[in-house]
């Protein structure tokens, strides 16, 4: 005798209704998070810039037909392009994510939250044109900040606890979780029409990670945030036109998420959402590379001066041992060929053995022409991983967020140097006055691979005075990063 299943429709998740109520109603208050978004906004634009300089990426970008003409579309940064704001958000999330230089968040989950800008900002360059169109206010830089606020927030709470990596999804469901919420917000949406975007994000097809990881890594972990995001703006846009949501989506019996793709289990929550992951959100200032490696890497700058100092060079290494945390071990420990630079940025030993090397690691180092020098791949040979419990502890702390990492050098001749440690990278909250000077700089250097002189000025005045870029209308920031 079969057993009769309810048809009565469920209340929303209220996973969903927790996202919608903070989008919604969350007044964010803290200074240092409206800081640090404004930090984040200039550092994401430039990485995106510095990706322009790659065809692999260029080729991704523009209209899906050639010559497509949008009226009121969405300019996309460093380019010509004007587009649907699906396409726009595609255009630019590739372009942040392409080179591993934007911002990172740590926890049970990794990813990088500023890829939901490619959303944010397509979504309310759009809007802005079309009620300028009708002779409405725009919306201004403070909404889009804002909204990168509580993307990071949604992105970040939801990875606190919850190892999307450990069911082999990757983290790109959460960009376009996030993503879905504040485009939603930005277009107008009512708290239901948000649960309704959020919901379809979650039942939609989730990204597998195994681009990510050997032997399969692949260039489709540069794009496929800007895949996320842009498919998050369409959901939203759906939700506005009044497609109905999945108020079950996580909860369903059998036919659920945390059924079907998280092994039965609920999501767990270490906090509420408010500021806190923009607060303590990590940049990648010095080197374009996976973060679990950026503290090995500085490590690995002060072992080269200390072994010019000495009269020795990588050729008269024997051994390097890389104390670290189990996340570096399972992410880039990573032994035998690598065929292409998103195989090589996601590899420690390779990112240890450029610097070493050449005393320095820059984008270009990923290509083939730097990695065919057969020193890097016999110094690869020489480097073998460990990991310390304590640094995978305080990795998980939360009042830490440590990334650390410990290199020692045994030489051919027997000596051993001193072991050199660094806890937390140069783009941690704890370091971020010391930070901050080299990410404007660095934003500086992205600003001039694109635009000439004058421009590089009036963009970078703009953004370095705050309360002149909240009240900018988002369609004039935008025209000002037209090449």
């Amino acid at each position: 005798m079969s057993a009769h299943i309810s048809n009565v429709r469920p209340a929303p998740d209220k996973v969903l209704t927790d996202i919608a109520d903070y989008v919604a109603d969350y007044d964010v208050t803290s200074s240092e998070a409206w800081n640090t978004a404004r930090l984040c906004l200039m550092d994401t634009l430039g990485c995106g810039l510095e990706a322009l300089s790659y065809p692999a990426c260029t080729k991704l970008m523009g209209p899906i037909v050639p010559g497509t003409i949008v009226p009121n579309g969405a300019r996309v940064p460093g380019t010509q392009f004007q587009l649907d704001p699906v396409q726009a958000a595609f255009n630019i999330g590739a372009m942040i994510r392409w080179l591993d230089f934007n911002d990172t968040w740590l926890a049970a989950e990794w990813g990088h939250p500023s890829d939901n800008l490619g959303g944010i900002l397509a979504t309310a360059d759009w809007i802005s044109r079309e009620r300028v169109s009708k002779g409405q206010a725009p919306l201004t830089m403070r909404d889009v900040l804002e909204a990168m606020i509580k993307a990071h927030e949604i992105q970040g709470v939801l990875a606190l606890e919850n190892g999307f990596n450990k069911v082999g999804l990757d983290h790109v469901v959460l960009v376009k979780v996030a993503s879905a919420a504040v485009c939603a917000k930005l277009m107008g949406a009512t708290k239901e029409e948000i649960v309704n975007a959020v919901s379809q994000a979650f039942v939609d097809g989730q990204a597998l990670r195994t681009y990510r990881h050997a032997p399969n890594t692949g260039s489709r972990k540069s794009w496929a945030a800007g895949d996320a995001t842009s498919r998050a703006v369409r959901l939203a846009l759906f939700s506005l036109k009044g497609e109905m949501g999945i108020p079950g989506v996580l909860s369903a019996p059998t036919w659920g998420f945390y059924d079907v793709l998280f092994k039965g289990k609920e999501f767990a929550f270490q906090r509420d959402y408010g500021s806190y992951v923009m607060e303590k959100v990590l940049f990648k200032i010095s080197f374009p590379a996976e973060f679990h490696s950026q503290t090995a890497v500085e490590c690995a700058m002060t072992l080269h001066r200390k072994l010019a100092e000495l009269g020795k060079s990588a050729a008269d290494v024997k051994k390097i041992t890389i104390r670290t945390h189990e996340a570096c071990i399972r992410i880039i420990d990573k032994q035998g060929p690598l065929s292409n630079p998103a195989d090589r940025d996601h590899c420690i030993q390779y990112m240890v053995a450029v610097p070493l090397l050449f005393g320095r690691l820059e984008a270009s180092d990923y290509e083939d022409k730097v990695a065919s020098d057969a020193r890097i791949d016999a110094l690869r040979d020489k480097i073998v991983c460990v990991e310390d419990v304590q640094f995978t502890r305080d990795y998980h702390n939360p009042e830490k967020r440590s990334i650390a990492n410990a290199l020692t050098v045994e030489l051919l001749d027997g000596t051993v140097l001193d072991e050199v440690v660094c806890e937390y990278p140069i783009g941690h909250q704890r370091r971020r006055q010391d930070g901050v000077p080299l990410l404007e700089a660095k934003f500086r250097t992205n600003l001039a691979r694109r635009f000439p002189a004058k421009q590089q000025a009036a963009i970078f005045a703009l953004c370095d005075d705050p309360a002149t870029l909240l009240a900018t209308a988002v369609n004039a920031f935008t025209d000002l990063w037209v090449i």
